[in-house]
């Protein structure tokens, strides 16, 4: 399902509109613009939905290098680890956590 309000926040970012629903139907257009076409929108979608995939993978990996290698990479600085291990631990994050495929 095409997120139309996604794709308008991501790429529209200056412009004003309005959408009732989730259809491209329910689009108001605001600005002095010409308001972009379904199939505008519908093209950029592919693109949008993959930035915002990635997007959350990073999240997630942020979040997860913190609580899973952080402790591993102070630990190695202090001589208390080694770097395999915490390279080990970052490598566990990414593989829980694969990027999407590109569109």
């Amino acid at each position: 399902m095409i997120d139309y309000a996604l794709i308008l926040i991501s790429n529209y970012p200056n412009k004003q509109w309005s959408l009732n629903g989730t259809d491209y139907s329910g689009l108001i257009w605001f600005s002095e613009s010409p308001k972009p076409t379904q199939a505008e929108l519908d093209a950029q979608w592919p693109t949008v939905n993959y930035d915002n995939q990635v997007a959350q993978v990073e999240a997630t990996r942020r979040t997860q290098y913190e609580a899973q290698s952080d402790g591993i990479f102070f630990e190695w600085q202090r001589g208390t680890n080694t770097q395999a291990a915490w390279e080990a631990a970052v490598q566990a994050v990414k593989d829980a956590n694969p990027y999407p495929p590109a569109p």
